[in-house]
């Protein structure tokens, strides 16, 4: 079903001055046929109710699209195309307007509510807005590619390209985005990990990367945008962003990721606190071989080095212990 846009539909603004002027003349004819009938305009005024009827036809034809909307219109069931710019229309009265998401309720942007479905003056509204809208589906738990359970959200930033596919396609493409986004953040998150992990390949080239979804998020919002988008294409929706809004280990698990987290921290504090101290305790032989200061045996250099290590490597401040024996 492929779009087809009425360039060259009727102005509304003749229909209706027409109509409205045709009804003035029928009240005037209407009240002279009662004066010369002396008073009982009974068959006059069954005739003049059948007329007035007849022109209150048209006016069903009137249609007014604003900026950013659009009507698909059908007649009998058959699509006969879409109102898109803005103004004031006159179609055929006994075409309909479709859209059978006008009533869906989803945690979306500008014309829905949270969470319910419900018949209200929106329902009634069958234009379909061509506006750029943000779609915030509720937070998932899946399970990261080491099995970790992850509580993810995201908002998709989306709009109506194609009405007829939008209307004809699919039975309700806001519910249909909404679990086509559902779908998509599932089959991308389950390939990376919550954190950088070895041996993890992410890009599908057979190489482990570092790839994951905290440090990674540009590049995964972008896949969740393009699988989205693949999957939408049929039902005529523009997904123009895709952004990671909330990213948290789940509660059952968090706790023990955080003593995880900071067990690493501490391992590798201890690991660059080390490294540093080998170095000073290399720099300070060297510097007392080189100036000659005190000549020092194999014991004594252990003996130098320990202490050193433990001053350096040490959480709490040395307590020096002055000696004035000897080593040996």
């Amino acid at each position: 079903m492929e779009e087809k846009v009425l360039q060259k539909a009727h102005k509304g603004m003749p229909v209706l001055i027409g109509t409205i002027v045709l009804y003035i003349a029928e009240i005037v004819l209407f009240i002279t046929a009662g004066i010369k009938d002396n008073g009982d305009p009974s068959v006059i005024g069954v005739i003049m109710l059948l007329l007035w009827m007849v022109t209150w036809i048209p006016w069903v034809g009137l249609k007014v699209i604003r900026p950013q909307e659009a009507l698909v219109l059908t007649l009998f069931g058959r699509y006969i195309g879409t109102l898109k710019e803005p103004g004031f229309y006159f179609v055929n009265p006994f075409c309909t307007s479709v859209n059978p998401a006008a009533g869906t309720r989803l945690g979306q942007s500008k014309d829905v509510d949270e969470g319910t479905k419900s018949l209200n003056v929106r329902t009634v509204d069958r234009r379909i807005s061509l506006k750029i809208m943000t779609l915030n589906n509720a937070r998932q738990k899946v399970n990261d590619v080491l099995g970790n359970p992850v509580e993810i959200g995201v908002a998709v930033t989306w709009r109506v390209k194609d009405t007829a596919k939008a209307v004809f396609q699919v039975d309700n493409y806001k519910e249909y985005l909404s679990l086509q986004a559902d779908t998509a953040v599932r089959d991308i998150v389950k390939i990376y990990p919550y954190d950088v992990a070895p041996d993890v390949d992410t890009t599908g080239d057979g190489k482990a990367d570092d790839g994951s979804l905290r440090g990674s998020t540009t590049v995964v919002a972008e896949r969740i945008r393009n699988l989205i988008q693949a999957k939408v294409n049929d039902a005529g929706l523009e997904i123009i962003e895709a952004r990671i809004t909330y990213l948290a280990y789940a509660p059952e698990i968090a706790a023990v990721m955080l003593q995880r987290q900071q067990a690493s921290a501490v391992i590798d504090a201890r690991r660059m606190i080390v490294d540093g101290a080998v170095g000073m305790v290399e720099m300070a032989l060297d510097r007392l071989r080189e100036n000659g200061v005190v000549e020092l045996d194999e014991e004594r250099k252990a003996a130098m080095v320990s202490n050193l290590l433990v001053v350096l490597c040490s959480s709490r401040d040395a307590q020096p212990v002055v000696n004035s024996g000897s080593l040996y």
